[in-house]
């Protein structure tokens, strides 16, 4: 199961809201990609919902899907990646549903035709749950945790990397790194960020260069952080190996992550800078 962008307005959607629910429904979702990727920073209504993908629109997936959309909507309002692996998170993803508002399917395979005997129960399917800002603010306090209101920053990444040849840049403008930009903004939007793939101009001003990353700048637009680091794969450890610093409110942080694919090489990043931009002091 993974968790997924929620805008999908090319596809039609099916809503249900549980019978127990009567308050009112709030969200929404924007994503921009203009030469370099872009995700504009969510509203506080939008860090309450999150998507996954489930098999079908059964109860089959269902509760597995909402406990996952809890998971995320906890650590996106919090700012503390930390929660990820709480048992106590697991053990309220036993009764997610009572936090729920809403949920709905969007068909992963919308306008493609069904064959042989699939129909729709066993299709994949984008179920979007919205939850009850009131109680996910509560068990955070229960949790020891609270809403986090603060400015959120967007995400700068400078990096280079390397796969099976030399090394590259991951700039805007790369025609063979349009994947890893839209990995990127995608990583940045699961935990409530925003991000930017630098420009070759910039990268170049900061003295970036294939293989060789300087220290972090800093830029002249307050909200965004950069994140300077390598990202290698290797086929010894097998996966990627990935080391990330980055200078916020004068102090330096260094942190990293090995052995895995590159789209969680960059939620390793993306959970560093929230931890830090949170309050919640250094990145694991």
């Amino acid at each position: 199961m993974e968790t997924v962008r929620s805008a999908m307005t090319q596809q039609s959607i099916r809503t249900s809201y549980p019978s127990s629910v009567t308050w009112g429904v709030v969200l929404g979702l924007t994503f921009s990609m203009l030469g370099a990727f872009s995700a504009s920073a969510q509203t506080t209504q939008d860090l309450y919902q999150s998507t996954a993908i489930v098999t079908g629109t059964d109860m089959r997936s269902r509760p597995t899907g909402f406990a996952q959309c809890l998971r995320d909507v906890l650590v996106k309002v919090s700012g503390e990646p930390r929660l990820i692996k709480d048992a106590r998170v697991k053990e309220l993803g036993q009764h997610a549903d009572a936090f729920v508002i809403s949920f709905s399917y969007v068909d992963v395979m919308a306008g493609i035709p069904i064959h042989d005997d699939q129909g729709t129960y066993d299709r994949p399917h984008y179920l979007t749950v919205k939850f009850d800002p009131a109680r996910i603010d509560g068990a955070l306090a229960d949790l020891g945790e609270r809403p986090w209101r603060g400015e959120r920053p967007v995400v700068v990444p400078m990096l280079s990397m390397a796969r099976s040849g030399a090394p590259f840049l991951l700039s805007a403008e790369r025609a063979t790194a349009a994947d890893e930009r839209e990995s990127f903004a995608e990583r940045a939007e699961e935990f409530g960020l925003a991000a930017r793939i630098p420009t070759e101009a910039e990268l170049a001003e900061w003295g970036a260069a294939p293989g060789k990353i300087p220290s972090s700048p800093t830029t002249d637009r307050p909200r965004e952080v950069v994140v300077a680091g390598t990202l290698e794969f290797k086929e010894s450890v097998p996966g990627w190996e990935g080391s990330w610093r980055m200078r916020r409110n004068g102090r330096e942080y260094a942190w990293g992550i090995s052995g895995v694919n590159y789209d969680e090489a960059f939620r390793d990043i993306i959970r560093g800078v929230l931890r830090v931009a949170s309050g919640h002091d250094s990145p694991d």
